[in-house]
């Protein structure tokens, strides 16, 4: 089974729950996301109403991107939920477009390191500037 998909025809009604894992290849699968790395889990609650599925993730780990001040690897924690209702119109459910976004939106607009955690090569070239 895909990450982040539900097949809605083996989905019972009531609640279902469901823990994936991802990792740099799912953020390389949507092109230049600047994510370097990455280590989430999503836990998901779906609940099949019969006409409406509900589905609340929750999405923790962290992701790795580049440090806007010196380039150097940056861990960034991810902690993130989303509730969506969705009528399928298909056999699957797939989230992955929603963990995507979520995971993106959840990080700062300036991605830095704490004070004095930079690389020391870099800033100094930076201060001399």
């Amino acid at each position: 089974m895909q990450p982040f998909v539900v097949e809605l025809r083996n989905l019972r009604t009531g609640t279902s729950e469901f823990t994936w894992e991802a990792g740099r290849e799912f953020f390389e699968n949507y092109g230049d996301s600047g994510i370097l790395d990455a280590g989430i889990t999503v836990a998901a609650t779906v609940s099949n109403h019969g006409l409406t599925i509900d589905v609340k993730a929750k999405i923790d780990g962290s992701v790795t991107v580049p440090c806007d001040r010196c380039l150097e690897n940056l861990a960034i924690a991810v902690d993130t939920s989303f509730e969506e209702s969705y009528t399928p119109e298909s056999s699957i459910l797939d989230i992955s477009q929603e963990v995507y976004d979520y995971v993106l939106t959840s990080l700062p607009m300036v991605r830095v390191h704490p004070e004095g955690e930079c690389n020391g090569e870099t800033t100094k070239y930076l201060e001399e500037q």
